[in-house]
């Protein structure tokens, strides 16, 4: 164990969130509750807040959801910030981040004028705060039950997790060691990255569109992250190109 190390950003990145996660906890008695106020509500909704768009990414829905991000960040953050350097990897987690909530923002937005015939200005009365949620009824005239649910889904439920960043840092991982054999869960053998992440990056688009009913997973935040990360080391590569595809080739 003395032997492994974590660079500053990483190591600090997985104290915040876990003292996050357990803030929430010690504090679930608030009103409102930390899940409410410092995850990322949809631009129009009466609970949005600009900080949301940084905090979003520090909260954690359960065990299982900062587990495994934690530990994304831990493996693949470790090694791109070994390389990039604090200021850059800093820079690139925080961009993803933002990436991704805007793009779930926008196809939010698609939906709501989708269902409305305008995005903004949905009004939402009888509000109460259940499991991180805001119920309500949505006074608009002809709504099928489900266009209903889906707009509450919409202005009522915050993202949140540092998915959207964690699958920047896939694709960056993926597209500088490409060649890196992975050990995926019910898979015997090992897999490179550059087969393994753009399956992967495949699989949240067709969940993204498909729409599965009762998936709460914010599928093109996910996207977001891995656009923003892919044009981001795209970029970067222009500017320090004989550094790149070096290792593990």
């Amino acid at each position: 164990m003395n032997n492994i190390h974590i660079p500053p950003v990483v190591k600090n990145l997985l104290i915040i969130n876990v003292l996050f996660f357990a803030a929430k906890y010690v504090f679930a008695n608030m009103d409102p509750n930390l899940t409410l106020l410092l995850g990322a509500y949809y631009f129009d909704s009466q609970f949005f807040g600009v900080w949301q768009l940084i905090t979003y990414m520090f909260m954690h829905g359960d065990f299982m959801h900062i587990f495994f991000n934690m530990f994304a960040l831990f493996t693949f953050g470790s090694v791109l910030e070994s390389r990039w350097g604090t200021k850059r990897f800093i820079n690139f987690y925080l961009i993803t981040g933002l990436g991704a909530v805007v793009l779930q923002m926008i196809v939010q937005a698609y939906e709501v004028y989708h269902i409305t015939g305008m995005v903004a200005n949905v009004p939402i009365t009888d509000l109460v705060h259940q499991g991180g949620y805001i119920q309500g009824n949505i006074n608009l005239p002809g709504l099928t039950k489900s266009d209903s649910d889906t707009l509450l889904g919409i202005y009522g439920g915050p993202m949140v997790g540092a998915s959207g960043a964690i699958f920047g840092l896939l694709v960056a991982f993926g597209m500088l060691y490409p060649n890196t054999e992975l050990y995926i869960m019910f898979i015997p053998v090992p897999v490179k990255a550059k087969y393994i992440i753009p399956v992967y990056i495949l699989m949240e688009l067709s969940l993204g569109v498909a729409k599965v009913p009762g998936d709460s997973i914010a599928h093109f935040a996910h996207l977001g992250g891995a656009i923003i990360g892919f044009i981001l080391v795209k970029l970067w590569k222009d500017k320090n190109n004989d550094r790149f595809y070096t290792y593990y080739e």
